[in-house]
């Protein structure tokens, strides 16, 4: 082998060069496949996407109107149109030809999304606050206040009263608004125990009382309509906070002012 057929080999060092090189820069075919990877085929998977994501939670009675897009809210009524149409042939229901059903996959789809289930899709109604200027600090109670709400296990509905207590602490709300409170809060999907929870939370955010008590009294047709059908059977839960659960005599004010209120009904 003469000197120029040496020097017309591959170079060894070369070759580690691209080797190296190659290691750190992926291909463009790969990067393409990642930037182009395809989105979810439906809204609520995009929706899904997102609030997995970010860590945030979905379940049946959270509040995700933070969360949704513009023109979201639209084409998923559209999808849960769909799905409720194929719910309703799934019963082997003729919806293309019976007259009552025609339109019904619309109408629930309308109906959850924006009537009896709007607390998870719609934002909090706007709730203006004033400082307690007067310092007041006596009680009150407001009630009974109508809840509609729907059985998270079953989707039927539970239907009462509540009544909330307030001693004023730093700020005061009008008095309606505590009904437009409780009504965005229950129109989700429930069990009882966690409603008056999630209400009780909602209120102290927005008025910081220095006492707060709530009493749901409520019927559930899961129990009514099917199951053991207890035509009279009720579940009532309370929840009491702040000076109301730490001073015994006012825990008393307030159950007895709300008995004065039950008798209304």
């Amino acid at each position: 082998m003469t000197l120029d057929d040496l020097k017309s080999m591959p170079s060894l060092e070369a070759d580690f060069d691209v080797a190296v090189s190659n290691m750190r820069t992926p291909s463009t075919s790969c990067a393409d496949d990642v930037a182009g990877q395809a989105l979810p085929s439906t809204i609520s998977s995009r929706i899904r996407q997102r609030l997995q994501g970010a860590g945030i939670s979905f379940f049946a009675n959270d509040n995700i109107a933070n969360h949704l897009e513009e023109g979201e809210l639209e084409a998923l009524q559209q999808e849960v149109t769909d799905q409720v149409r194929g719910l309703l042939k799934s019963l082997v229901i003729d919806v293309d030809n019976d007259h009552n059903t025609m339109e019904t996959a619309e109408r629930v789809a309308k109906m959850y999304l924006h009537e009896v289930f709007k607390g998870r899709y719609h934002h909090q109604p706007k709730v203006a606050s004033f400082p307690n200027v007067k310092q007041l600090d006596e009680i009150y109670t407001v009630g009974p206040i109508t809840v509609r709400s729907a059985c998270s296990h079953h989707l039927v509905p539970i239907l009462g009263h509540c009544w909330i207590g307030i001693q004023p602490g730093e700020r005061v709300i009008g008095l309606s608004k505590f009904s437009r409170i409780a009504d965005w809060v229950f129109s989700r999907p429930h069990i009882q125990e966690e409603a008056v929870i999630i209400l009780a939370d909602e209120i102290e955010a927005l008025c910081r009382p220095e006492g707060l008590g709530i009493v749901l009294k409520a019927q559930h047709y899961c129990m009514k309509w099917r199951g053991v059908k207890e035509p009279q059977a009720s579940m009532v839960n309370s929840v009491v906070r702040g000076s109301f659960r730490s001073n015994p005599s006012m825990k008393k004010e307030f159950f007895d002012l709300i008995r004065q209120q039950e008798t209304l009904l």
